[in-house]
């Protein structure tokens, strides 16, 4: 009996190597979607991250709205230093001594090598102006080398100097102060030294003593601090006569209280 005869291989019927060429294609089409894919995700992550910035900028600006409102509040609330109680013969600016008709503002920090210097070549003349009745001299004691001091000892020294202002011997103490200075960059005289160095400039210590360790007149020399800034001046020693400035020399301080 003879065999079915295998049907004939045609065009429509498929062959072996017909779905071997299939896979490749297929394969093809997988590996076409996984770039898709891949920059699906990348969009992804690019949004989560452009979320992230936003959402932290959003924070920060927040945080700078919220310190930049509790700074005005603090600003608007703290009491004015120059509020506080001046020394005898003093007011918020400075301390005054004499009565003549041209003012001298002398502008001095007690830490400033420079207003040592000063003191040394310019007090005579200052004493005279004032013993002549040609001038009244306002001391402005600032605090600006605090930064050149562990101690604050540029505040600490002017407060003190107020405390000698109360006892009416604040041109006394100075010159003591400037006797005594300590370098920059130095803890400065320390409180106890500041009350023992009053007695050589004829201040009773007891009373002196009690308005340097309460810190009496600290707040005062902040005002004192601030006023000198608001007005322009930027460094020690700044002499004014009528309000413009002049040299810090004798010749030229005299000179311009002669022209007033």
């Amino acid at each position: 009996m003879k065999k079915p005869a295998r049907p004939a291989t045609g065009a429509g019927t498929p062959t072996r190597p017909a779905r071997a060429a299939a896979r490749p294609a297929r394969a093809a089409a997988r590996a076409g979607k996984r770039p898709r894919s891949v920059v699906a995700r990348q969009r992804q992550r690019e949004r989560l991250r452009q979320r992230a910035f936003v959402v932290g900028a959003v924070a920060l600006a927040l945080l700078l709205v919220a310190g930049v409102g509790g700074w005005y509040a603090y600003q608007q609330q703290r009491p004015e230093p120059s509020a506080a109680a001046p020394p005898a013969g003093a007011d918020a600016g400075g301390v005054k001594v004499g009565t003549g008709p041209v003012t001298v503002d002398v502008y001095l920090d007690f830490m400033c090598p420079h207003c040592k210097d000063f003191e040394d070549d310019a007090a005579a003349t200052l004493d005279t102006l004032v013993n002549s009745n040609s001038a009244t001299v306002v001391y402005h004691p600032l605090a600006f080398l605090d930064r050149y001091s562990t101690t604050k000892y540029s505040t600490r020294s002017a407060a003190a100097a107020g405390c000698a202002a109360d006892a009416g011997r604040f041109v006394e103490y100075a010159k003591v102060l400037y006797a005594n200075q300590p370098p920059e960059n130095s803890a400065g005289l320390d409180d106890a030294k500041l009350i023992e160095l009053a007695g050589t400039a004829g201040i009773d210590t007891g009373t002196f003593g009690r308005c340097v360790r309460d810190g009496t007149h600290t707040s005062w020399v902040d005002g004192v601090t601030e006023a000198a800034t608001k007005r322009g001046v930027t460094g020690t020693p700044t002499v004014l006569v009528n309000g413009k400035d002049v040299d810090p020399t004798p010749d030229a301080i005299d000179a311009a209280v002669q022209a007033a």
